[in-house]
Protein backbone atom coordinates (compact mmCIF):
# COMPACT_ATOMS: atom_id res chain seq x y z
CA UNK A 1 0.00 0.00 0.00
CA UNK A 2 2.98 2.29 0.08
CA UNK A 3 5.57 3.66 2.49
CA UNK A 4 4.60 6.39 4.98
CA UNK A 5 7.33 8.54 6.52
CA UNK A 6 6.30 9.63 10.04
CA UNK A 7 8.17 12.75 11.16
CA UNK A 8 7.28 13.23 14.84
CA UNK A 9 9.65 13.93 17.74
CA UNK A 10 7.33 12.63 20.48
CA UNK A 11 8.08 8.92 20.72
CA UNK A 12 4.65 7.95 22.09
CA UNK A 13 2.78 9.69 19.25
CA UNK A 14 5.15 8.25 16.66
CA UNK A 15 4.51 4.73 17.99
CA UNK A 16 0.72 5.21 17.87
CA UNK A 17 0.84 6.48 14.29
CA UNK A 18 3.12 3.63 13.27
CA UNK A 19 0.82 1.03 14.87
CA UNK A 20 -2.37 2.33 13.24
CA UNK A 21 -0.82 2.73 9.79
CA UNK A 22 0.82 -0.70 9.81
CA UNK A 23 -2.45 -2.27 10.98
CA UNK A 24 -4.06 -0.61 7.92
CA UNK A 25 -1.49 -2.28 5.66
CA UNK A 26 1.08 0.49 5.17
CA UNK A 27 4.81 0.22 5.60
CA UNK A 28 6.27 2.95 7.81
CA UNK A 29 9.56 4.66 8.52
CA UNK A 30 10.10 7.14 11.35
CA UNK A 31 12.19 10.27 11.80
CA UNK A 32 12.46 12.34 14.97
CA UNK A 33 14.00 15.60 13.81
CA UNK A 34 14.22 17.73 10.69
CA UNK A 35 17.64 16.63 9.47
CA UNK A 36 16.76 12.95 9.82
CA UNK A 37 13.47 13.59 8.01
CA UNK A 38 15.16 14.98 4.90
CA UNK A 39 17.77 12.23 4.88
CA UNK A 40 15.14 9.49 5.10
CA UNK A 41 12.89 11.22 2.57
CA UNK A 42 15.73 11.15 0.03
CA UNK A 43 16.57 7.53 0.80
CA UNK A 44 13.15 5.87 0.87
CA UNK A 45 11.07 8.07 -1.48
CA UNK A 46 7.85 7.61 0.56
CA UNK A 47 4.31 7.59 -0.81
CA UNK A 48 3.26 10.15 1.82
CA UNK A 49 4.76 12.11 4.72
CA UNK A 50 3.11 12.79 8.08
CA UNK A 51 5.00 15.89 9.21
CA UNK A 52 4.90 17.47 12.65
CA UNK A 53 5.29 21.25 12.73
CA UNK A 54 7.34 21.56 15.95
CA UNK A 55 10.56 19.59 15.57
CA UNK A 56 14.16 19.76 16.83
CA UNK A 57 16.78 21.38 14.53
CA UNK A 58 14.26 22.81 12.06
CA UNK A 59 10.51 23.21 11.94
CA UNK A 60 8.01 21.45 9.72
CA UNK A 61 7.46 24.49 7.50
CA UNK A 62 11.09 24.48 6.31
CA UNK A 63 10.97 20.73 5.73
CA UNK A 64 7.76 21.10 3.75
CA UNK A 65 9.38 23.81 1.65
CA UNK A 66 12.39 21.61 0.91
CA UNK A 67 10.21 18.64 0.00
CA UNK A 68 8.10 20.80 -2.32
CA UNK A 69 11.23 22.05 -4.09
CA UNK A 70 12.07 18.53 -5.22
CA UNK A 71 8.91 16.43 -5.05
CA UNK A 72 5.11 16.34 -5.25
CA UNK A 73 4.94 13.65 -2.55
CA UNK A 74 1.77 14.23 -0.49
CA UNK A 75 2.38 15.81 2.93
CA UNK A 76 -0.06 15.90 5.85
CA UNK A 77 0.89 18.35 8.61
CA UNK A 78 0.51 17.36 12.28
CA UNK A 79 0.38 20.02 14.96
CA UNK A 80 -0.99 20.88 18.38
CA UNK A 81 -1.35 24.46 17.22
CA UNK A 82 -5.07 25.05 16.80
CA UNK A 83 -4.97 28.58 15.39
CA UNK A 84 -6.55 28.74 11.92
CA UNK A 85 -3.60 30.83 10.72
CA UNK A 86 -1.24 27.89 11.23
CA UNK A 87 -3.58 25.69 9.24
CA UNK A 88 -3.72 28.17 6.39
CA UNK A 89 0.08 28.53 6.46
CA UNK A 90 0.44 24.79 5.95
CA UNK A 91 -2.13 24.52 3.17
CA UNK A 92 -0.84 27.58 1.35
CA UNK A 93 2.73 26.28 1.59
CA UNK A 94 1.87 23.11 -0.29
CA UNK A 95 0.58 20.74 2.39
CA UNK A 96 -2.11 18.35 1.19
CA UNK A 97 -3.97 18.18 4.49
CA UNK A 98 -3.72 19.22 8.13
CA UNK A 99 -4.51 17.27 11.32
CA UNK A 100 -4.69 18.89 14.76
CA UNK A 101 -3.57 17.09 17.90
CA UNK A 102 -5.01 15.31 19.76
CA UNK A 103 -6.28 13.07 16.99
CA UNK A 104 -7.89 9.66 16.63
CA UNK A 105 -5.70 7.04 14.96
CA UNK A 106 -8.46 5.85 12.66
CA UNK A 107 -8.98 9.44 11.47
CA UNK A 108 -5.31 9.71 10.51
CA UNK A 109 -5.57 6.49 8.49
CA UNK A 110 -8.72 7.81 6.77
CA UNK A 111 -6.99 11.10 5.92
CA UNK A 112 -3.95 9.28 4.55
CA UNK A 113 -6.14 7.10 2.34
CA UNK A 114 -8.14 10.13 1.14
CA UNK A 115 -5.00 12.07 0.17
CA UNK A 116 -3.48 9.07 -1.61
CA UNK A 117 -6.66 8.69 -3.67
CA UNK A 118 -6.30 12.19 -5.10
CA UNK A 119 -4.81 12.65 -8.57
CA UNK A 120 -1.13 13.52 -8.35
CA UNK A 121 -0.56 17.25 -8.83
CA UNK A 122 2.91 16.85 -10.30
CA UNK A 123 4.18 14.13 -12.61
CA UNK A 124 7.60 13.06 -13.82
CA UNK A 125 10.51 15.44 -13.90
CA UNK A 126 10.56 17.92 -16.78
CA UNK A 127 6.94 17.27 -17.72
CA UNK A 128 5.57 20.43 -19.31
CA UNK A 129 2.19 20.94 -20.93
CA UNK A 130 1.38 23.61 -23.48
CA UNK A 131 -2.07 24.99 -24.19
CA UNK A 132 -1.27 27.39 -26.98
CA UNK A 133 0.58 30.30 -25.37
CA UNK A 134 -0.10 28.93 -21.87
CA UNK A 135 2.69 26.79 -20.41
CA UNK A 136 2.13 24.59 -17.35
CA UNK A 137 5.37 23.28 -15.84
CA UNK A 138 4.44 20.40 -13.53
CA UNK A 139 7.95 19.97 -12.14
CA UNK A 140 8.59 23.62 -11.32
CA UNK A 141 4.92 24.12 -10.35
CA UNK A 142 4.66 27.30 -12.42
CA UNK A 143 2.30 28.58 -15.08
CA UNK A 144 3.34 31.16 -17.66
CA UNK A 145 1.50 33.00 -20.40
CA UNK A 146 3.45 34.26 -23.40
CA UNK A 147 6.66 33.54 -21.48
CA UNK A 148 5.70 35.49 -18.35
CA UNK A 149 5.02 33.66 -15.08
CA UNK A 150 1.54 34.26 -13.71
CA UNK A 151 1.50 36.00 -10.34
CA UNK A 152 -0.91 33.75 -8.45
CA UNK A 153 -1.26 32.83 -4.80
CA UNK A 154 -0.19 29.24 -3.94
CA UNK A 155 -3.84 28.18 -3.64
CA UNK A 156 -4.91 29.76 -6.95
CA UNK A 157 -1.86 28.26 -8.65
CA UNK A 158 -2.67 24.81 -7.24
CA UNK A 159 -6.24 25.10 -8.51
CA UNK A 160 -5.16 26.16 -11.98
CA UNK A 161 -2.59 23.36 -12.23
CA UNK A 162 -5.11 20.78 -11.02
CA UNK A 163 -7.66 21.88 -13.64
CA UNK A 164 -4.99 21.95 -16.36
CA UNK A 165 -3.84 18.44 -15.47
CA UNK A 166 -7.43 17.28 -15.82
CA UNK A 167 -8.40 19.29 -18.90
CA UNK A 168 -11.87 18.86 -20.37
CA UNK A 169 -13.14 17.31 -17.13
CA UNK A 170 -15.85 19.01 -15.07
CA UNK A 171 -15.44 19.32 -11.30
CA UNK A 172 -17.97 20.47 -8.75
CA UNK A 173 -16.99 23.03 -6.12
CA UNK A 174 -16.99 20.25 -3.54
CA UNK A 175 -14.60 18.13 -5.60
CA UNK A 176 -12.25 21.08 -6.12
CA UNK A 177 -12.25 21.84 -2.40
CA UNK A 178 -11.37 18.22 -1.62
CA UNK A 179 -8.58 18.05 -4.19
CA UNK A 180 -7.06 21.52 -3.67
CA UNK A 181 -8.15 22.87 -0.29
CA UNK A 182 -8.20 19.51 1.49
CA UNK A 183 -10.97 17.59 3.26
CA UNK A 184 -10.28 19.46 6.51
CA UNK A 185 -11.29 22.79 4.94
CA UNK A 186 -14.31 24.18 6.77
CA UNK A 187 -14.90 27.44 4.90
CA UNK A 188 -17.44 28.35 2.23
CA UNK A 189 -17.37 26.84 -1.25
CA UNK A 190 -17.57 30.47 -2.38
CA UNK A 191 -13.76 30.36 -2.08
CA UNK A 192 -13.71 28.31 -5.30
CA UNK A 193 -15.67 30.95 -7.21
CA UNK A 194 -13.37 33.72 -5.99
CA UNK A 195 -10.27 31.71 -6.89
CA UNK A 196 -11.64 31.01 -10.39
CA UNK A 197 -12.37 34.72 -10.81
CA UNK A 198 -8.76 35.63 -9.94
CA UNK A 199 -7.39 32.95 -12.28
CA UNK A 200 -9.57 34.16 -15.15
CA UNK A 201 -8.29 37.68 -14.58
CA UNK A 202 -4.71 36.40 -14.82
CA UNK A 203 -5.63 34.56 -18.04
CA UNK A 204 -7.42 37.52 -19.62
CA UNK A 205 -4.82 37.67 -22.41
CA UNK A 206 -5.06 33.94 -23.15
CA UNK A 207 -6.85 33.41 -26.44
CA UNK A 208 -10.14 31.56 -26.02
CA UNK A 209 -9.36 29.80 -29.29
CA UNK A 210 -6.66 27.94 -27.31
CA UNK A 211 -8.72 27.22 -24.24
CA UNK A 212 -10.69 28.66 -21.34
CA UNK A 213 -12.00 27.93 -17.87
CA UNK A 214 -15.68 27.24 -18.44
CA UNK A 215 -18.52 27.43 -15.97
CA UNK A 216 -20.71 24.37 -16.53
CA UNK A 217 -24.07 25.53 -15.22
CA UNK A 218 -25.36 23.43 -12.37
CA UNK A 219 -22.19 21.34 -12.27
CA UNK A 220 -19.00 23.30 -11.71
CA UNK A 221 -15.89 24.27 -13.66
CA UNK A 222 -13.84 22.85 -16.50
CA UNK A 223 -10.44 23.67 -18.00
CA UNK A 224 -11.59 23.40 -21.60
CA UNK A 225 -9.06 23.07 -24.39
CA UNK A 226 -9.44 22.32 -28.06
CA UNK A 227 -7.97 19.01 -29.15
Amino acid sequence: MGMILIVEDEMAISRVLKAYLEKAGFQTETAFDGDEAIEKFDNIQPSLVLLDVMLPNRDGWSILKEIRSISSCPVIMLTALGDINYKLTGLNSGADDYISKPFIGDEVVARVNAVLRRPKQVYEEHEVRYFGSLKVDLKAVTVSLNGVDLNLSPRDLSLLIFLAQNSNQTFTREQLIEHVWGIDYDGSDRAVDLSIKRIRQSLRNWSNTEGEIKTIRGLGYQFSVHT
